[in-house]
């Protein structure tokens, strides 16, 4: 497969995997299996998920770099949550889990890709 067809697929699961797991935490934390009832802070933990998302729309390489790094303590939650919590909240643990993991895959294949576009060109 070409560099290019590689890029422009990790580019899709990137954003993808991105948006739905700032979607899924947002409605974990306010609606689906809250820490309290009605809702909690920890919805909080949204908003370094928001830093990222400009550079990686933009396709900047720099930005799926640290973003890779900063979503592995996504992927620790998930897994930390899979195993404590019961109930849909370790289901929706779970599928943080493979969002973040999604997502640093993609990363890792959307930087491979595009560094060896540019060396091509």
């Amino acid at each position: 497969m070409s560099p290019l067809m590689m890029s422009k697929i990790a580019y899709l699961a990137a954003v993808g995997s991105l948006t739905a797991l700032i979607g899924l935490c947002v409605a974990w934390e306010l609606w689906l299996a809250p820490l309290r009832p009605g809702g909690s802070w920890m919805v909080l933990k949204v908003l370094p998920l928001l830093a990222p998302l400009f550079g990686v729309l933009h396709q900047r390489i720099y930005t799926y770099r640290w973003s890779s790094m900063l979503l592995v303590a996504y992927f620790i939650e998930g897994c930390v949550r899979a195993y404590a919590d019961t109930g849909m909240s370790a289901a929706l643990a779970f599928l943080e889990l493979v969002l973040a993991l999604a997502f640093i895959v993609a990363a890792g294949v959307f930087i491979r890709s595009a560094t060896a576009k540019r060396a091509e060109t």
